[in-house]
């Protein structure tokens, strides 16, 4: 009980309320949707062959099936017509391989996202550590979005082939009886196809939620800033300041222009001897008067 205290006050909850962690518990929900709808299937259809003679007919033929839809094992007894004993039957079709790839997908997409909410809300520290495990996930999700479309689009095709294989009108084609006009056959009870259309729905909206999340877990993989970095403008360091004076000579922004070595005006202040002497002025520069009153 204190291990499960201690992982409960040190895990970080809040990823729950962000996209990364919301879409992941979607996922989650959609895939246990998906595959019980599918795995959990079973249906029934019933029909009718009412033969010449009354006492070779059978009103009420019962035919089960489901999951994984190896229909081509299924089989049921349909009258003759010709004698008491009845004619061993099989449907048509064998529609396992989308059907097992399916319900596979959805396992195991389960079984990721419980994983992946664990890590968000546990070890998220370690998870952004160094991108890796941000990497990872997003290299797996772009996988599990690209096997939710085949095996969706995969098993709307295979329950299409179901539905005309099961449906009642397509299997008394198979009862050679009901080639003959003296006997009537007709279906009593369709097959209910709700669970199966339902997981077929499923299978899209998983689709578009992992490759909706695709964005959210990029996000989180460091590629992002990488890309804007190289592609940015400004990505190059401006020179300083002291290299751009260097460029444009010995006059640095630094720098007084006018104090250079020679000629320019060079103040002293504080010194004796310089500024006013006498009436007379400093030297502006070398080789010049020394004075306005010499020149005077």
């Amino acid at each position: 009980m204190d291990v499960v205290n201690q992982l409960v006050s040190t895990g970080q909850f809040t990823v729950i309320k962000q996209p990364l962690g919301f879409i992941k518990i979607l996922q989650w929900f959609f895939a246990i949707f998906a595959f019980s709808t599918c795995g959990g299937y079973s249906g029934v259809f019933r029909m009718s062959v009412e033969c010449q003679n009354r006492s070779e007919s059978d009103l009420n033929i019962e035919v089960e099936f489901g999951y994984p839809f190896r229909l081509h094992q299924v089989w049921f007894d349909a009258p003759t017509c010709k004698g008491p004993e009845p004619e061993r039957l099989f449907l048509v079709g064998n529609n396992s391989s989308s059907a097992e790839f399916f319900v596979t997908i959805g396992v195991f997409s389960f079984l990721y996202s419980m994983a992946a909410i664990s890590v968000y809300i546990f070890l998220l520290e370690k998870y952004r550590e160094g991108n890796k495990g941000a990497q990872a996930d997003f290299v797996v999700t772009a996988i599990f979005t690209f096997m939710w479309l085949v095996s969706s689009s995969a098993w709307a095709k295979g329950l299409s082939d179901v539905k005309r294989a099961t449906d009642p009108d397509e299997v008394i084609n198979l009862i050679p009886a009901c080639d003959r006009e003296e006997n009537r056959c007709k279906e009593i009870h369709e097959p209910v196809m709700s669970g199966l259309n339902t997981s077929v729905a499923f299978g899209f909206c998983n689709v578009v939620l992992w490759a909706g999340n695709l964005w959210f877990v990029f996000k989180e993989t460091g590629w992002l800033a990488s890309f804007a970095g190289t592609y940015m403008p400004s990505g190059e360091k401006q020179p300083a300041p002291d290299s751009i004076g260097q460029g444009h000579g010995q006059e640095g922004y630094g720098q007084d222009p006018y104090a250079s070595s020679q000629g320019g005006y060079q103040p002293e202040y504080g010194q004796q001897g310089g500024g006013y002497e006498g009436g007379g002025y400093n030297q502006y520069g070398q080789g010049e008067p020394t004075s306005f009153s010499n020149e005077m």
